[in-house]
């Protein structure tokens, strides 16, 4: 059965005949019962007045009758009326409502061949006592029945409506460079349209994406030998005497193609870390990595004048791409060297800790402001406080990476000092 209204038809029509045929089953046990015993009060009563000529059966016990069951038979002679009987031989045939002993009665009148009158009568109270148990032996069920039927209404509809649930989980925990199309086997008939429609939205969306990759992949790739061309060029001309002012637009074009080819090496890391899609990737030593990372920045370090070391470095492999985590370490070393003023220094720790291992960057820059942190992993934001030599990219790929491992980052301003904390989590794989 792979319809969700045909499966919601059937369900909830089962259940309802079931609940319905179970209040009806109760309610009719009851109110057979409620009849029965007023009959059997009826039928002693007019044995008690066949038999000894009682004018009323006052020991109703002795028939195993329960009290509100109470019947009263008077026989009204018209040579012995008294004058309660009098007030009562005076109405009609049939049925009425009248006061005796102070309360209020439903009786009965009936007259013989012999001329003499039957009075039936009963307690209109206690009438009125068992039409409201019978009224309330029929509400019951209902009562009982109607949230039962709520219950089994959402369970029913949870249940049918289970593949749209999955189908919505799937798609939350599908991986955001990850576009595998969703499965359609199993899918209810009414899902299945609407599966095939996501599909195809996936395939386009695909296309688009790998488009988008290869440009910035080759227009990076194309764009990096003219520009160090270039540099080679400025270079070149630097070591010639040359006026002071042709000095300083040589000293702004070198700076310029510096910037460019960082931007260049920044674009060719983000359209890496997009295409790598390594189901099993090997095992690189991290701190092997962190260390060909930190060498090759510590010229960088010097020139500005930062303390750049380790804090701590522990012997640690992960499974990933040995690119993405060298492009990882480097862009976040590199972003806190360039917001380092000089005479500051940057703590580098990497260390496992139980089932995680921790990669943190500690740095005496300014921080960032606290309106920025919500966008630094944008592309191209440099928030509120940028340098001249960045280029938006760094954070942006750096978060690419973390959440193509499966980890998370995280940045905070420390307290009680300037300064900016990264910290990135990452899955560490089992011990030996």
């Amino acid at each position: 059965m792979s319809s969700l209204r045909v499966r919601l038809v059937l369900s909830l029509t089962a259940f309802i005949i079931v609940a319905g045929l179970l209040a009806g089953a109760i309610t009719y046990r009851w109110a057979f019962d409620e009849a029965i015993e007023l009959q059997d009060s009826v039928l002693a009563q007019m044995a008690a007045v066949a038999v000894g000529g009682a004018h009323d059966v006052d020991d109703i016990g002795k028939f195993k009758l329960e009290p509100e069951a109470r019947v009263t038979l008077d026989q009204l002679h018209p040579a012995h009326l008294t004058a309660k009987d009098e007030a009562l031989n005076a109405l009609p045939d049939g049925f009425h409502l009248t006061q005796r002993d102070g309360s209020e009665w439903r009786v009965l009148l009936v007259t013989r061949s012999d001329k003499t009158r039957l009075a039936i009568g009963q307690p209109a109270d206690i009438r009125n006592e068992v039409a409201r148990a019978n009224a309330f032996h029929i509400l019951l069920p209902l009562a009982v029945l109607v949230p039962f039927l709520m219950v089994i209404v959402g369970v029913v509809i949870g249940r049918t409506l289970e593949p749209m649930a999955k189908l919505a989980d799937e798609l939350d925990r599908s991986r955001t460079r990850e576009l595998d199309p969703l499965p359609s086997e199993g899918m209810p008939s009414e899902l299945r349209p609407f599966v095939a429609s996501i599909n195809r939205l996936l395939e386009r969306v695909h296309e688009m994406v790998e488009q988008q990759r290869r440009f910035i992949a080759d227009a990076a790739h194309e764009l990096r030998t003219p520009i160090a061309a270039l540099s080679v060029q400025a270079d070149n001309l630097a070591r010639a005497e040359l006026p002071a002012d042709a000095e300083l637009r040589l000293a702004a074009l070198r700076g310029g193609a510096r910037r460019t080819a960082h931007l260049l090496d920044q674009l060719l890391a983000l359209a890496r870390s997009e295409l790598s899609n390594t189901d099993s990737p090997p095992v690189v030593q991290a701190d092997q990595c962190a260390k060909e990372v930190m060498a090759d920045l510590l010229p960088l370090a010097r020139e500005r004048g930062v303390d750049l070391g380790f804090a701590a470095l522990d012997a640690i492999g992960l499974a990933a791409d040995p690119i993405m985590v060298a492009t990882l370490f480097r862009n976040l070393i590199d972003n806190a060297i360039r917001y380092t003023p000089a005479g500051g220094s940057i703590d580098v720790r990497l260390y496992r800790k139980e089932d995680k291992v921790i990669f943190e960057v500690d740095d005496t820059g300014p921080g960032i402001h606290a309106s920025d942190i919500p966008r630094v992993f944008e592309p191209f934001f440099r928030g509120t406080q940028p340098i001249e030599t960045g280029t938006g990219l760094g954070l942006s790929i750096v978060k690419r990476i973390v959440d193509h491992l499966n980890g998370t980052v995280s940045l905070e301003n420390k307290t009680g000092t300037t300064g900016l904390r990264v910290i990135v989590t990452l899955s560490a794989p089992p011990l030996d």
